[in-house]
């Protein structure tokens, strides 16, 4: 019975781990990587190495693709655009919901199809179960490639689009990194006052456990329903500016809080100030 096989293109990081994941599995795999030396310790777990992008296209159906973005994607894929006809792309790089569509349009013109990814783990959560990865597009190709997807992680299908699992992670990133921006200038704050990031954590956690708000939040929102019942934006703006002060009294940069005062004194001038939160949403858009 033959081994199941997959060539993996890309070994940043999460390119890597994908690559060692499978090879875990027992999956022959090919690599091809611009920097060649990347592929040593996987090759000498048994992957084979391979010069061409052509070569590691035409060596499996499956081509898995974790980039920087899609420019990335194209330099590689338009050196051997004739090996692509056949051939399923899982494109887990990151980029916009529109360059996913692009990309999965240009790939259909050379014959191949893409699978459309958003990881939602760091490398080292790659091989888990209990880690996620969005995908879009075609059923009949996720389905087919759903016990490779597996290898990596579980599968969280959203749909034909090739663009909604960009979209669903932009969304996540969005907030991921909004919310961890704020947790370090806090803990900037903290240290600038003798309190470690250890001796805060417990707090850290507990305060950066939304469960209750989003679960508040989100029914409202679908229903434009921006009563200011529990919180308002007036009352908003007077409590981050004495984050704001505060930082500036402890001498940490207030930069961060001081960008989302300014939203917030945006939905009040625009006369939304008894208004909750929520109504960030109508304010913020064009």
């Amino acid at each position: 019975m033959s081994r199941p096989s997959v060539t993996v293109v890309g070994l940043g990081p999460m390119g890597q781990a994908m690559a060692a994941a499978y090879l875990d599995r027992g999956y022959e795999v090919t690599l091809w990587n611009r920097t060649p030396s990347r592929a040593d310790a996987l090759v000498a777990r048994g992957a084979r190495l391979v010069a061409s992008i052509e070569a590691a296209l035409r060596a499996n159906e499956l081509v898995v693709m974790s980039l920087t973005d899609y420019e990335a994607v194209y330099a590689i894929l338009r050196q051997a655009p004739q090996a692509l006809s056949g051939r399923t792309v899982a494109n887990l790089t990151s980029d916009t919901p529109a360059q996913a569509r692009e990309a999965a349009a240009w790939l259909a013109g050379h014959g191949a199809v893409q699978i459309t990814g958003g990881v939602q783990t760091p490398p080292p959560g790659i091989g888990s179960a209990d880690a996620a990865t969005y995908y879009s597009g075609p059923a009949e190709a996720v389905e087919r490639h759903r016990a490779a997807l597996e290898v990596l992680t579980s599968v969280d299908y959203l749909g034909e689009d090739p663009g909604l699992a960009a979209l669903y992670y932009q969304i996540g990133i969005d907030m991921f990194w909004t919310g961890l921006a704020g947790y370090l200038h806090g803990q900037a704050v903290a240290l600038a006052n003798g309190i470690s990031a250890e001796r805060f954590l417990e707090h850290a956690v507990k305060t950066l456990d939304f469960k209750y708000f989003l679960e508040f939040y989100a029914p409202r929102i679908d229903a434009g329903n921006h009563e200011g019942d529990v919180d308002n934006l007036g009352m908003a703006v007077a409590s981050l500016s004495h984050v704001v002060r505060t930082a500036e009294d402890s001498g940490v940069d207030p930069s961060v809080p001081a960008a989302i005062l300014e939203l917030f004194r945006r939905g009040v001038e625009s006369g939304r100030g008894r208004d909750s939160l929520t109504s960030l949403t109508e304010v913020v858009k064009r």
